[in-house]
């Protein structure tokens, strides 16, 4: 495995402040199960908007991590707290189902002018958030990138056939959904 200058792993530095501020804001009205999803959320967010920005892709492994991580953590709550967790874990498997169904019918109409990794970590994503995180999320992200490309087109700075990389606007939308909801 290569080692990380400390240039490449400088880009990780702002993420403990992140997860410190979500912590700070939601630590008065969320359990600590639910805290600790938006925690891993956060962290797997960010390491995904970082390599979308960097390389244009979302490793499998990354997405693959997230799942486990998001088992591991559910898992015991059910043995542990099963009146509480089942409602949780309906509505986290609705969010994921709705959040893979739109980005995959969007992947496909558009002929793979979204990319592959970015359906597989919406759904993802979609276990985090729950059904009624899943569509502020997508719709902030959504917007925000459109914004960005029309104002890059609009200063020459891209073409019409120019790409963004989507999931760092994901993640300003699963950060905002996260604070307000």
């Amino acid at each position: 495995m290569r080692k990380l200058s400390w240039k490449e792993a400088a880009i990780y530095l702002p993420l403990p402040f992140l997860m410190a501020g979500v912590w700070w804001m939601c630590r008065g009205r969320l359990e600590p199960f639910s805290l600790l999803l938006r925690e891993m959320l956060m962290v797997f967010g960010y390491v995904a908007a970082v390599g979308d920005v960097r390389k244009k892709q979302i490793p499998n492994r990354l997405v693959a991590a997230m799942l486990g991580a998001w088992v591991l953590v559910v898992v015991p709550q059910l043995f542990l707290h099963t009146e509480q967790t089942v409602p949780s874990l309906l509505t986290s498997l609705f969010g994921a189902v709705l959040a893979g169904a739109v980005f995959l019918t969007v992947y496909l109409v558009s002929h793979h002018g979204l990319g592959g990794g970015d359906v597989k970590f919406m759904t993802a994503a979609g276990l985090y958030l729950g059904l009624n995180g899943v569509m502020p999320t997508m719709l902030t992200g959504s917007v925000l990138a459109a914004v960005v490309g029309v104002v890059c087109i609009a200063l020459k700075k891209m073409d019409r056939k120019g790409t963004l990389p989507l999931v760092p606007f994901l993640y300003v939308g699963i950060v905002l959904t996260m604070l307000f909801r």
